[in-house]
């Protein structure tokens, strides 16, 4: 169940920034659902300031405009933990003495660590989901899926720049999330996003990485640069870790029972023998207006532990694993490791997370697979992107 924390705060920006010289950056390594941050990288015997606020709008350049400011000695381990009293949507850091630098785009810090990947409430119900550890590195995730006034910002620039898209993108009104858009076109919006905002773009034609994803659909090989800091789909690990917002062995984001205010799914409860559905049944009666597809708007419902919305129904989110059952081929989440980034090998088949506005309970589960080929749109499918650090 949400905690009472997590309803009041809409938002935090966060920076840790040092005043003596350091040889290397400081780096926010953690900050959990209840709000102890951990820096580490930092010169110990020297003080580190940590800067918080409730809105991305405040004078970041400003450190007098802040809401809040700790000033807190390094320790000997070079790290210091701080409680901030809310949670945050973006953070970064600046160079010593230097303007403070942000990325306040509506990303927030997942944090690097271990958690269980798979199916640990429903015995593994679909055989596809078998519960393993699995360490996956701290990264961003956008805070909202991709809205249709957000995709079409971005689609209006990547087509002035020589993109091109299979499909144009729809949805019923701006602020809800786009839908009918296939994996590359999302992977080709995302190379335009990066672009637009000055990044380096993640996605290539070729295994050299020189030439960026800009044109092509079925048939086109799509190679990853994973050091790039542009935008990208998250891998079926970064997204289960996000989805489960800092709980562990929870069957939703929020934990073990499902009902139509936490979430737009399509309720079932008389005849699909899911007792953790507590409905009402059909599709949800805040949406069922009009015409089809019954989305929600972005950030409608509240957020995870990590300030995530939509992490359960609404639309199913494309990743870039390629979909395996077992036996688990070589780079698949559920043999564990660090940091997977699913099968080398195709399968036909992108994975999808989430479960969707048209789709039962069990879709929205947090372990719950689900899959399509790459170059289906559907009306139930959409997207967010993360970056690295």
């Amino acid at each position: 169940m949400k905690t009472k924390l997590q309803f009041l705060f809409s938002g935090l920006a966060l920076l840790a920034s040092v005043y003596q010289a350091a040889a290397q950056l400081p780096v926010i390594s953690s900050f959990s659902q209840n709000g102890v941050l951990v820096c580490s990288n930092l010169q110990p015997g020297s003080v580190a300031s940590v800067q918080w606020a409730s809105s991305l709008s405040g004078p970041w350049t400003n450190w007098a405009g802040s809401e809040g400011l700790d000033s807190v000695t390094v320790n000997s381990n070079s790290t210091i933990t701080v409680s901030v009293p809310m949670f945050y949507r973006v953070c970064g850091v600046a160079q010593t003495n230097s303007t403070p630098t942000f990325t306040a785009d509506g990303m927030a810090l997942i944090p690097a660590g271990t958690f269980m990947i798979g199916d640990v409430n429903d015995n593994n119900q679909a055989e596809d989901a078998a519960p393993t550890n699995v360490y996956v590195s701290a990264f961003y995730m956008d805070t909202n899926l991709v809205s249709l006034s957000q995709w079409q910002g971005v689609y209006s620039y990547a087509t002035g720049q020589g993109y091109s898209f299979l499909n144009a993108g729809t949805d019923n009104a701006a602020n809800d999330p786009v839908v009918q858009v296939d994996w590359f076109d999302c992977v080709k919006w995302s190379n335009a996003r990066s672009q637009q905002a000055g990044l380096t773009p993640v996605y290539y034609t070729d295994a050299g990485l020189t030439q960026v994803f800009t044109n092509g659909d079925s048939g086109t090989t799509v190679y990853a640069n994973w050091g790039a800091n542009g935008y990208r789909l998250p891998t079926e690990a970064e997204w289960e870790k996000a989805a489960r917002g800092g709980l562990s062995g929870q069957r939703f984001p929020w934990g073990n029972t499902l009902f139509e205010s936490q979430a737009n799914y399509y309720g079932c409860m008389s005849d699909c023998g899911f007792s953790y559905d507590f409905g009402p049944n059909g599709y949800n009666t805040n949406f069922d207006t009009g015409s089809q597809p019954y989305t929600s708007p972005v950030g409608y419902f509240a957020p995870n532990g990590y300030g995530l919305n939509d992490m359960a129904g609404n639309v199913f989110e494309w990743c870039w694993d390629w979909y395996w059952e077992p036996p688990y081929p070589a780079g698949c989440p559920y043999l564990g490791g660090t940091d997977p980034r699913g099968p080398v090998e195709p399968s036909g088949f992108r994975i999808l997370r989430g479960g969707s506005w048209d789709d039962f309970a069990d879709y929205a589960r947090c372990a719950n697979r689900y899959y399509s080929r790459p170059i289906f749109p559907n009306s139930d499918v959409g997207f967010r992107c993360v970056r690295g650090l």
